[in-house]
């Protein structure tokens, strides 16, 4: 049986999936996103980095991919522009633990719809790419609640441990606190 990204049905026997490609190097994050894409119904292709992520659309170009800003190979802003090289009409939404106004404009000025701060889910996700339909004149627009101060840790911690190739030790000595004390942090789920 093929596989659902390798070759769309012409027949129309079945309605093709929507394509994301996902490209992080944070492996845990680039997995739990896939897998909650594909349980929503998207044929999701995943790449570690950037040249991996140009293979795989140049075999078949996604509709959408979710792209990382900081990858080992380049930037993700440099992805944007070489994905939209391949083909025009990839929608992009810029992934990003390091988020400033700026990066935001510069993701946008090269063909992002979207921009969100990480750590983001599937919902997160799709929302993004939802809103990048809307007309922003026109739209009910939700204001966005300012996050807790509890998620706002989890996620300085979580992009402090990448940084730092997920060593807790390393992490703990950035930010000032016992690698103990990080341990018991770590294993709390994110919170809302």
């Amino acid at each position: 049986m093929p596989a659902v990204d390798e070759m769309p049905s012409l027949d129309g026997d079945a309605a093709p999936r929507p394509s994301i490609l996902v490209v992080d190097d944070d492996e845990v994050l680039r997995e739990r996103l896939a897998r909650a894409l594909a349980k929503r119904g998207y044929d999701v292709r995943v790449a570690a980095c950037g040249d991996e992520a140009l293979r795989l659309a140049r075999e078949d170009s996604p509709e959408m991919a979710v792209v990382d800003l900081r990858m080992p190979d380049g930037s993700g802003l440099e992805l944007i522009v070489r994905l939209k090289a391949i083909d025009a009409s990839t929608r992009i939404v810029m992934l990003t633990g390091y988020g400033s106004i700026a990066t935001a404009v510069d993701a946008m000025r090269l063909g992002a719809v979207n921009y969100l701060p990480k750590p983001a889910d599937a919902e997160d996700v799709l929302a993004a790419f939802e809103r990048a339909e809307q007309d922003p004149l026109h739209s009910h627009s939700d204001q966005h609640d300012a996050p807790s101060l509890a998620r706002v840790e989890w996620e300085h911690i979580h992009r402090v441990l990448s940084e730092c190739g997920h060593n807790v030790s390393e992490a703990a000595r950035r930010l000032g606190v016992h690698r103990r004390s990080l341990q018991r942090k770590l294993r709390k789920l994110a919170p809302d």
